[in-house]
């Protein structure tokens, strides 16, 4: 049996970050976040003032992103972008980790970063997720990046960012769940279109869902401003 809307919607954060998005758009993606109850309305770091205002005393979290969306920010940026966001509403941190470091072998500067924002989240009653860009890993690096942000304190591990050459698939999210301890969930985002796709990759382990195709995923036929 198909999940009800509902149930649907609350695993959905509901997502404009086009760089050439408006206010008025964010404005509609909030009051559509609020109208289906999403769990967030992901907005771009400069519209969290106005996210946090529409979406205040709706129960929708406030989600933006961090070092987005390549990664490689001065960690001391990225810290400092997270700060800000906090101060002004956000309740929720997409965080891009550093690939290139990674895969340069840097793994105690990828976890300190992790680590870092993770504890600023922490202190802020804020969720950190850390968006790995698994279409830039191989396996084993997947596998690495997993364990180090679990290490680091994360939150959520997140596919994609939605600008690399492909978002998130069922087998990347199914690696991920092997690896990560039950506690740190996995958000699941980029390319994800239709409600088939939503449902697949949540039965493969995903506990959350990137998308700006939220509206269609649920099946309400209204027009969107996001892609």
């Amino acid at each position: 049996m198909p999940a009800p809307a509902e149930n649907l919607a609350a695993t959905l954060d509901h997502t404009l970050l086009r760089p050439d998005c408006t206010e008025a758009q964010i404005v509609q993606l909030c009051q559509e976040a609020r109208i289906h109850g999403f769990a967030s309305a992901c907005v771009p770091p400069c519209y969290v003032p106005v996210a946090a205002r529409e979406l205040s005393g709706s129960g929708v979290a406030v989600c933006t992103v961090i070092g987005f969306p390549l990664g490689y920010n001065s960690p001391r940026v990225k810290f400092r972008e997270a700060e800000i966001a906090l101060a002004e509403g956000a309740t929720e941190l997409d965080m891009v980790f550093n690939v290139s470091a990674l895969k340069s072998g840097q793994l105690d500067a990828v976890r300190a970063e992790v680590e870092d924002l993770a504890d600023l989240a922490e202190v802020n009653n804020a969720l950190l997720k850390v968006i790995i860009e698994t279409a830039l890993l191989t396996e084993e690096e997947m596998e690495t990046a997993a364990r180090l942000c679990a290490e680091a304190g994360a939150q959520f591990v997140k596919t994609s960012t939605g600008f690399a050459s492909r978002g998130a698939s069922v087998a990347d999210v199914e690696l991920l769940r092997r690896v990560l301890p039950d506690y740190v969930r996995i958000k699941a985002s980029g390319g994800i279109r239709t409600r088939a796709q939503a449902l697949a990759l949540l039965a493969a382990g995903a506990d959350r869902l990137g998308t700006s195709n939220s509206l269609a995923i649920i099946e309400i036929d209204e027009p969107t401003s996001s892609y």
